[in-house]
């Protein structure tokens, strides 16, 4: 439950409480006693209502463990929430961190061991870091440390949007330490494919794209003010998602995160993405697609059929790793945890029963599955 959904039920507490206040206030004497009854009911009603709301809300944080990892002179923030098979979770962005995955991805913790980390220079791994310290490279050996850190021989992968890229970099890097690959929502793989997404993209925002330049080319914005910000992704965002319910929330998430790291450090991750983008996207003939075809790790990709990233990046990338599992989920968009749960977690279980050989080894008779 996110923060404005908690704000809204003790609105509503404070609200009858109000409202029994004026009955008794206007009873007399000998007939309060039954309204006072009757409006202790109700909110003992609503408290227990809204916590059962919140207890299942929060049932998959309860328990989760903080930790701090090792990179040289500074460390990185990590998570770890349930047990079960493990999964190193790679945010998007690149600039964003964990807290946009939360609490929705956690309801996978009651069958899986979800360790998140703040990839070097963002949320809660800022601290001590300069941009000009992380590169594609630094991140991959990141990703390295975190595994190790959590005594991990070959581990699963659960990466979100741009963690594609790191992970696909990563299993190219050391194949042998992955066991299986998760790729939600992919963000594009190559060059060519930034191209499709760009043209998309421009197409979708239409008139709002104008409305989005001048945010972004505002001094407000530029320095880093985070309502700025977050007026600014609420453009980006517009067609990212499938319900409006799910895209306030979001929203109201990022907001306040942006708030949470100030302008120093969304400077600071904005610098970091700019190198990150140097290193993929903008260095000439990047593509992973050709390269990616070498791993012999079973892979499952997941798309939302409404992402505001053209389902052929996702498809491309799932023909371009040998024997991957494409599912596409309908009414479903750029943020399928979120928006579409229960397919995703059907989807993951189905995976890894189908999946059970040694790291680093794709199934012998795969089957590429649509949903």
């Amino acid at each position: 439950m996110g923060y404005l959904d908690a704000f809204a039920t003790s609105a509503i507490l404070k609200d009858t409480q109000r409202r029994v206040e004026f009955v008794v206030k206007q009873t007399d004497t000998k007939k309060r006693f039954p309204f006072i009854v009757v409006g202790l009911l109700v909110l003992l009603a609503m408290v227990a209502f809204s916590g059962s709301a919140l207890g299942q809300a929060g049932q998959a944080r309860a328990g989760a463990r903080e930790s701090r990892v090792p990179v040289g002179g500074p460390s990185l923030y990590a998570r770890e929430a349930g047990s079960g098979q493990p999964l190193i979770v790679l945010h998007g962005g690149p600039d964003f961190d964990t807290g946009y995955l939360l609490p929705e991805l956690d309801r996978l913790a009651d069958g899986y061991r979800l360790l998140y980390y703040d990839q070097r220079g963002r949320g809660k791994s800022a601290q001590g870091v300069r941009p000009e310290d992380v590169t594609l490279a630094s991140d991959v050996d990141d990703l390295d440390r975190v595994r190790a850190h959590f005594r991990l021989d070959a581990t699963a992968l659960l990466a979100h949007s741009w963690g594609i890229l790191l992970a696909l970099e990563y299993a190219l890097s050391h194949p042998t330490r992955v066991s299986h690959l998760i790729l939600m929502n992919p963000a594009p793989a190559s060059a060519v494919q930034l191209g499709v997404l760009r043209a998309s993209y421009l197409a979708q925002l239409g008139s709002d794209m104008d409305r989005q330049r001048e945010i972004t080319a505002s001094a407000a914005y530029k320095e880093g003010d985070p309502a700025t910000v977050a007026a600014r992704y609420r453009i980006h965002f517009k067609f990212g998602l499938r319900r409006a319910a799910d895209y306030e929330k979001l929203m109201a998430r990022m907001s306040a995160g942006f708030h949470s790291q100030g302008k120093d450090g969304i400077l600071k991750a904005w610098a970091i993405e700019e190198r990150l983008y140097h290193d993929t996207w903008q260095a000439p003939g990047y593509d992973l697609l050709p390269r990616i075809h070498e791993l012999r790790i079973p892979t499952l990709v997941i798309v939302g059929e409404q992402d505001f990233i053209p389902t052929q990046i996702a498809s491309e990338i799932a023909q371009a790793v040998p024997n991957a599992t494409l599912v596409r989920i309908s009414n479903c968009g750029h943020f399928a945890y979120m928006e579409c749960g229960t397919d995703v977690r059907s989807a993951i279980d189905q995976f890894f029963r189908r999946t059970g050989g040694p790291p680093g080894r794709s199934e012998s008779s795969p089957t590429r599955r649509t949903r």
